[in-house]
């Protein structure tokens, strides 16, 4: 814990203009004696100590639910169809990552490295994704990869970054009695059969199931919570609109707002609409490898 304390603000190169607090074995609080050392760490993405990366954030007196939870990364792309060289399909893999916030490519230069580079917020408690297949149609599919700036440990298990392989959860709960596992089964059962409109839901039949649930590429809610109670307020609402008029507007609304990828991030996630940037080595931090990558990345889980 000490050693944390006296090693990062040396590592920052800011010794003298940085007091570091331990608040729990896990937590420590930095306070920096100006706002420019302060914003100068966070533009130099993930931090890392022990070669286990960091997340930072600036204090809140009330934080969030997902306070100390993403970090930006830098992810590399490889293996992409040729015909996915668009801002608008990079984006769309990108996602699959994480929310995107800078994309690094220039459609009008020569592309002379055989990856593109996107920096995404990504979520610590999720594990890290190599590889992903895509569905080419015909029958056919595709496998792209992932690779991760900075990033060195990492539970070599479950994939995540907050533990090591042999504390990690996952591998405990394999450990439990049958009955436990059984008990997870069922439980998982219905989990999956929960449902987000119940019948006394004012969208209940306005919209589909699939429109609100959790999109699978990216593992978030394809419509944001606010977003839905809005709607729910608007067809409850005591105005001189027919609810047929308001059910249509809601359709309506949702539909074209499913039309693009920046409506959809932006109107129905409430999500920032990402950057795109032409400067290509943007924040170019170098990979780790730890063994043979090409054999590790085909054990990774492909789902």
């Amino acid at each position: 814990m000490s050693g944390l304390i006296f090693t990062i603000p040396r590592k920052w190169q800011k010794e003298g203009r940085v007091r570091g607090v331990a608040l729990s074995q896990e937590r420590f609080q930095f306070i920096f004696q100006n706002e420019h050392d302060f914003l100068d760490v966070l533009e130099k993405g993930v931090q890392t100590y022990n070669e286990w990366a960091m997340v930072l954030e600036r204090w809140v007196e009330n934080p969030p639910e997902d306070y100390l939870q993403y970090i930006p990364l830098w992810v590399r792309i490889r293996k992409i169809p040729v015909n996915y060289y668009t801002q608008s399909a990079l984006m769309t893999l990108g996602e699959m990552i994480g929310e995107v916030k800078v994309l690094a490519f220039d459609p009008t230069k020569p592309v002379t490295q055989d990856f593109i580079r996107v920096q995404v917020r990504f979520n610590v408690a999720k594990p890290l994704k190599m590889v992903r297949v895509l569905d080419m149609k015909q029958g056919r599919t595709h496998t792209i990869h992932f690779d991760y700036e900075k990033l060195q440990k990492r539970c070599f298990f479950c994939k995540r970054l907050n533990h090591e392989q042999s504390v990690c959860p996952i591998l405990v709960r394999k450990r439990q009695t049958e009955a436990q596992t059984r008990r997870d089964n069922i439980m998982a059962d219905l989990a999956r059969e929960y449902r987000m409109l119940a019948h006394n839901d004012p969208l209940f039949g306005v919209l589909e199931e699939d429109q609100v649930g959790t999109d699978p590429l990216t593992g978030r809610p394809k419509i944001a919570k606010e977003v839905l109670e809005e709607m729910r307020w608007f067809l409850v609402s005591d105005t001189s609109e027919d609810i047929t008029i308001k059910i249509d507007k809601v359709k309506m609304t949702v539909k074209k707002a499913e039309s693009n990828l920046i409506s959809q991030k932006t109107i129905l996630r409430l999500e920032s609409v990402a950057i795109i940037t032409h400067v290509l080595d943007k924040g170019k931090c170098p990979v780790f490898y730890y063994g043979n990558k090409e054999v590790d990345r085909a054990s990774w889980d492909l789902r």
